[in-house]
C-alpha cells in the first residue's frame, strides 16, 4: 500500500485563503500634513530648477512614486489575470517590456518571475492592498518607495547622454517605447525605461536606488552641460 499522500484541492484553496487573511499591508507613507512639512526626495539638493528655452537636455526627479516589487509565477492559474485586475494594466511576459498608462501607473519585466510597479506615491498602499486582495497562491508584493528615486531624461540630446553614460543600446531600432531593462550607467547600476516619443523627442526614466542618487545626480549634470540643461521642478 503506497504511502504517498493526495493532497485535497479544497484544502489547498482553504490554506490560500487563510494565508491571505493574515496578510499584514501597511501604510508606509506618512500623513499628508507631515509628508509635505519633512519630506525630502533623493535628489531635492541637486536638482534645483534652471530655466533654459534652448536647453537640449531636461532633467527632472520624479520623486515619491510608489514603487512596488512582484514576485510570482505568470504560469500560475489565475495569476496574470489577478495583476491586471488590480492594477488595470496587463501583465508584461515578454523580457525587457514596459506597460503604462496616462494615469501613470507602470508595470516593468525585470525577469521570468519579477516586476517593477511604479504609481503615484498616493496610490501606493491601495494598488499593494489591491494586489493582495487579488492574488493567491505563491507570490510577494514589497513596498520598496524609500529606497528608489526616478530621474526623467528628455530634450532633444537625451540620447546621446545616455550613450555617453551606458553601453545599453539605445538606438530606437533596439530601444523603442514601451522597452525597460536593468543597465550598468556611469559604472553604477539602474532600470533604464523608454517611456514616450513626441515630436521626434524620447523621454526616458531612470530608476535610480537611494544610495546611487547623488552619485548618479552629479553624473547626469555633468554629462548634459556641453548640451544645456532645464531642470524642472
Amino acid at each position: 500500500m503506497s504511502d504517498a499522500t493526495t493532497l485535497d484541492p479544497q484544502a489547498v484553496t482553504d490554506a490560500d485563503a487563510a494565508t491571505r487573511s493574515q496578510t499584514s499591508v501597511i501604510d508606509q507613507r506618512p500623513a499628508l500634513d507631515v509628508h509635505l512639512q519633512t519630506a525630502r526626495s533623493p535628489l531635492a539638493h541637486l536638482f534645483t530648477v534652471r530655466a533654459d528655452a534652448n536647453a537640449g537636455v531636461v532633467l527632472e526627479e520624479k520623486a515619491f512614486l510608489g514603487h512596488l516589487m512582484l514576485r510570482g509565477d505568470p504560469a500560475q492559474s489565475g495569476f496574470a489575470e489577478a495583476v491586471e485586475v488590480a492594477l488595470g494594466l496587463a501583465l508584461p511576459l515578454t523580457s525587457s517590456t514596459l506597460n503604462l498608462n496616462d494615469a501613470g501607473v507602470s508595470i516593468q519585466w525585470l525577469a521570468p518571475d519579477e516586476w517593477l510597479i511604479i504609481v503615484p506615491g498616493e496610490e501606493a498602499f491601495a494598488f499593494e492592498q489591491a494586489l493582495h486582495e487579488q492574488l493567491s497562491g505563491r507570490y510577494q508584493v514589497v513596498n520598496v518607495s524609500g529606497g528608489q528615486t526616478v530621474v526623467s531624461l528628455s530634450g532633444a540630446q537625451a540620447r546621446q547622454v545616455l550613450m555617453k553614460s551606458t553601453p545599453t543600446d539605445v538606438h530606437p531600432r533596439a530601444f523603442p517605447v514601451g522597452r525597460g531593462v536593468p543597465a550598468v550607467f556611469a559604472k553604477a547600476t539602474l532600470i533604464l525605461r523608454h517611456v514616450s516619443a513626441k515630436e521626434g523627442e524620447s523621454e526616458f526614466e531612470l530608476v535610480i536606488r537611494r544610495s546611487f542618487a547623488d552619485y548618479l545626480g552629479r553624473w547626469l549634470l555633468d554629462a548634459s552641460e556641453e548640451f544645456g540643461v532645464c531642470i524642472k521642478a
